[in-house]
């Protein structure tokens, strides 16, 4: 206990060393003309060490006499060094501290650029205690909460729906629509860039991603004005791992269960300035079997339904890469994907018993076996071109991106009773954007960015769509009636412009302020009718972010931004979706976009081995984009059924907290918990008292996540998360809970391992109960689904890489301007009431359509970081000097052995080098990647 004692009062010591030093700076230090820049990195992870402190030390009194803090990025500049010799120090909590002997300055010394400068966390003994560093499962930044999924073993075999599970203010119900914070007004993106994949059904885009292939999940919920305005809920960024090194690479992932099987291969090939990269992934699912039961009551009867369920799909996503380092500031990229889903789902035997309150008409019933088959195929074409100026930090990208996504969605109904049609409808339809971004930013000050850009959306959609029906024995005929067969075409035009402006004090506070404007214009048509009258319109979008670091490592924000959320083709396209005969759906090309005011306070702080993030958040919608529900008869069989369309009549409110809990028991046991409690207030503000509702209650999630490590590479990890009862805008959706267990054995060095899984391996089947009340009808379902599943997971590594050559900062497009559509026809569990249609309508809170939202946004980047801030060395003018470092400078190499450092690489650098030899960045990249250390300098 002492030792573990003596052990925490020395890492706290280290830390906060040179946050000391920096408070006892001497105030008469004069001042000259000479930068020194750096980027202060982990040694372990590759990834920068935000926050850390750096001091310019006198040797000869051993005091410091300037300093400064890193940003987000790792990046750090101390200005106007004057004349004389110092060293270098950095240290952070739980690495240890370096210390590096500087050139001694003159007056004729030119700006020194330090590159990457790698702190130890990995291993060191005090007292013969070990400490093992864990990179923490949550980060939290100023704008965001990162989710490190490669150290969660429990989601591998598994997809992207497993992984966001995890994360903190996410919820995901069990047929995968996602929302954060009770709003499923949100934007998944992919390593920062959009795609067409979404625009059908988020929870199937989902599917498409592996999880042994994210990185990392980034929760991001106060984007900045230089993202897209849309989307009132905010960004998911889902961060796919990447190899920057040179060399050849292979990895192979697989798993195998009881409910499914995946398999992915990814390899990349990188030499000198040039890289490649090929991903493939394929998943299928199987034996999800399920039931359903349904009633709804109305003014004149009572339907009642039941129905086992069956789904099984294919999914699968391939990527080819490529990028180009022209020179040192000029880059190319470029990367074509591609994306496929067949889904299909079933309803057998769903029966359907009529009981009408008119005694004159006996009850009914009928047996209908229903299919739908949800297909799609999407392509992502992106290209960027990146400048950067000699003046760093500065830099103009352009980015283009063609996106397309074509879909069919088709349902088949066939009537098993006698005198009863039978029905079917095609419904194909296509997404396309095009879009052109130019983005410019400049550091205007050594503590001032400024940031402006342009962007252009052109889009189109088209759905055409034809219903069928057939009597018994007969052939299917084509309804002529404009209602159940049209075609629609929407293109909409979307032209932005942004500045924003970022300003930092010494004292460490972090400002960031700017402003949007978007123009839409709309042109929408059927084919037998003229235009439809949507007018064009203008939105000013402002935000404000501002950031205080507090001592320790804590921190406090706040936040405000509004946002604009546009119907996607799910809320517009007129199709009737009627898989389900008393329980349909009716897009409204009208519609408008719906306004969002959001407002955040979050705190961060350490306690001893335990970190707590907490967060609280108002958020305000106008004109909401909400369900209108009305009767109808359906004409096959003269049943009354529930019709449900779209109008901008609501307004939702929302006021709740988050909490996360990270507890690092030992070295080799760690717990995560949290939870997210809102308090939801929901109204559609229809005038007529027929069609009248509102709804409040407190919604609330739970998670945990614990980790044990064990030696010779085996590990241990659970998982846990209950989601609460979901308050909706005329009723109510039942509560689930899920868990699982992971044992892994790491093999080879780490380059393969094998492990197997255990989900809800104590439970048989799950329940979920829904209720549906309004003035005009009452519905109660429940959704029954087989989930417990037992799986093996694999994977290898072949290949052999070094560090060789830095990433340069790249840019990425995000079209993250539409409110997004469910999953319509999308093969969820819906049972009779639609398969995941109707049904999952009724389930959706907020009267939103089935995983609905998945609106478009952007991120914006933590205080006192520049945006464009890339990890990897700056590419500026600043090169390594012929003296940057004494004869008496050390380093040490990757085995641990202390060596003098060599001058002939620096003659290289400073003098050009031969044909054979690398470019002068990536020599000074292998500089960098060595643990730079003083003589004699060690850490107590």
């Amino acid at each position: 206990m002492y030792k573990i004692l003596v052990l925490t009062l020395t890492l706290l010591t280290m830390g906060t060393r040179a946050v000391w030093a920096q408070t006892q700076v001497t105030a008469s230090a004069p001042r000259g003309t000479v930068r020194i820049t750096g980027t202060v990195i982990d040694s372990t992870t590759k990834e920068p060490v935000p926050f850390a402190t750096v001091a310019l030390i006198n040797p000869a009194t051993k005091k410091p006499v300037d300093g400064a803090v890193c940003d987000d990025k790792g990046k750090f500049t101390l200005a106007k060094v004057s004349e004389g010799s110092f060293a270098l120090q950095i240290s952070f909590i739980g690495y240890n501290t370096v210390e590096i002997k500087l050139p001694t300055i003159t007056d004729k010394s030119s700006d020194v650029n330090m590159g990457q400068i790698y702190l130890s966390s990995q291993t060191q003994k005090l007292q013969e205690v070990e400490i093992v560093g864990q990179r923490n499962l949550i980060e939290e930044k100023v704008d965001r909460t990162v989710y490190n999924a490669e150290n969660d073993a429990t989601a591998k075999g598994g997809d992207a729906t497993d992984v966001l599970r995890r994360v903190p203010m996410l919820s995901v119900d069990m047929d995968g629509n996602v929302s954060m914070r009770g709003s499923q007004n949100i934007r998944v993106l992919i390593n920062n860039k959009p795609s067409t994949i979404t625009a059908g059904s988020i929870a199937d885009a989902l599917k498409q991603i592996p999880a042994d292939q994210i990185k990392s999940v980034e929760v991001i919920t106060s984007p900045s004005a230089k993202y897209d305005a849309e989307g009132s809920g905010g960004i998911i960024n889902i961060i796919t791992k990447k190899n920057n090194m040179q060399g050849i690479s292979l990895n192979i992932d697989g798993s195998a269960g009881l409910r499914g099987a995946n398999l992915g291969l990814n390899g990349s090939y990188r030499k000198g300035k040039m890289g490649f990269s090929l991903g493939g992934f394929g998943r299928g699912n199987y034996n999800v079997n399920g039931k359903y039961e349904n009633s709804q009551e109305t003014k004149t009867g009572l339907n009642t339904q039941k129905a086992n369920t069956r789904n099984n799909g294919m999914f699968g996503r391939y990527t080819l890469g490529w990028d180009y380092d022209i020179n040192k500031y000029n880059a190319l990229s470029a990367s074509v994907q591609y994306g496929v889903r067949n889904n299909t789902s079933y309803q057998d035997d769903l029966t359907t018993l009529a009981t009408r309150y008119d005694l004159s008409n006996p009850p009914t019933s009928n047996v209908s076996d229903v299919k739908v088959k949800d297909l799609s195929g999407t392509i992502d074409l992106n290209l960027t071109y990146t400048h950067l100026f000699e003046k760093p930090q500065k830099e103009l990208s352009i980015l283009a991106l063609y996106s397309r996504n074509n879909r069919t969605n088709d349902f088949l109904g066939i009537s098993q009773t006698a005198d009863t049609a039978s029905q079917k409808n095609i419904n194909d339809s296509h997404n396309q954007e095009v879009t052109l971004q130019l983005d410019y930013q400049n550091p205007i000050a050594k503590n001032q960015m400024l940031e402006m850009g342009a962007k252009n959306i052109m889009r189109q959609v088209t759905s055409d769509f034809q219903t069928f029906k057939a009597l018994e024995g007969g052939s299917f005929q084509l309804i002529t009636d404009d209602v159940y067969s049209n075609n629609l075409t929407y293109n909409q035009n979307v032209t932005s412009g942004y500045a924003s402006y970022t300003f930092s004090t010494q004292n460490n506070y972090s400002f960031k302020v700017g402003g949007r404007y978007e123009y839409t214009t709309i042109r929408a048509y059927l084919q037998d009718e003229a235009d439809i009258d949507i007018p064009s319109y203008g939105v000013l979008v402002p935000s404000l972010n501002i950031s205080k670091k507090l001592k320790k490592g804590n921190m406090i924000k706040f936040s405000y931004n509004r946002r604009i959320q546009r119907p996607s083709i799910q809320f517009l396209n007129p199709n009737i979706q009627r898989t389900n005969q008393l329980n349909i759906t009716e897009g409204n090309p009208r519609l408008q976009p719906e306004y969002t005011n959001n407002f955040e306070v979050g705190y961060n702080t350490t306690i001893k081995t335990t970190s707590l993030n907490f967060a609280a958040f108002v958020r305000n919608t106008n004109d909401a984009i909400q369900s209108v529900r009305d009767l109808f008869v359906n004409p096959t069989d003269s049943l009354t059924g529930i019709r449900t369309t779209y109008q901008n009549i609501g307004s939702e409110n929302s006021y709740g907290v988050n909490l996360f809990v990270n507890i690092n028991l030992s070295n080799k046991l760690s717990l995560n918990g949290g939870t997210d409690v809102y308090y939801s207030v929901l109204d559609n503000n229809n005038p007529n008292p027929i069609y009248r509702a509102s709804n409040e209650g407190w919604v609330y999630n739970f998670r945990f996540f614990g980790n044990y490590t064990i030696k010779n590479g085996w590990g241990i990890q659970a998982f846990s998360f209950y989601r609460g009862r979901q308050v909706q805008l005329q009723g109510i959706q039942g509560g689930f809970g899920i868990y699982s267990l992971g044992i892994r054995k790491e093999f080879k060095n780490k380059k393969g391992s094998i492990g197997f899984g255990a989900e809800n391996f104590f439970t048989t089947a799950m329940r979920i109960r829904t209720e549906l009340n309004s003035p005009i009808l009452t519905q109660r379902s429940v959704n029954e689904m087989h989930n417990m599943n037992f799986k093996i997971t694999f994977s290898y590594r072949i290949g052999k890489m070094s560090f060789d050559s830095a990433p340069r900062r790249r840019k990425s497009i995000n079209n993250d301007d539409m409110k997004e559509g469910g999953d319509n026809g999308g093969g969820g569990m819906g049972g009779g009431e639609g398969q995941g249609q109707g049904g999952r309508q009724q389930m959706q809170g907020q009267g939103r359509p089935p995983g609905q939202g998945a609106p478009q946004q952007g991120g914006q980047r933590p205080g006192g970081q520049y945006p464009g801030q890339k990890d990897g060395i700056k590419r500026d003018s600043t090169q390594f000097k012929r003296d940057s470092f004494k004869k008496d400078s050390t380093i040490k190499d990757s085995s641990g052995s202390i060596q003098p450092f060599k001058k002939q690489l620096h003659s290289e650098i400073l003098e050009g080098q031969p044909a054979n030899k690398p470019a002068p960045e990536q020599n000074a990249k292998r500089i960098q990647d060595k643990e730079i250390i003083a003589p004699a300098k060690k850490d107590s």
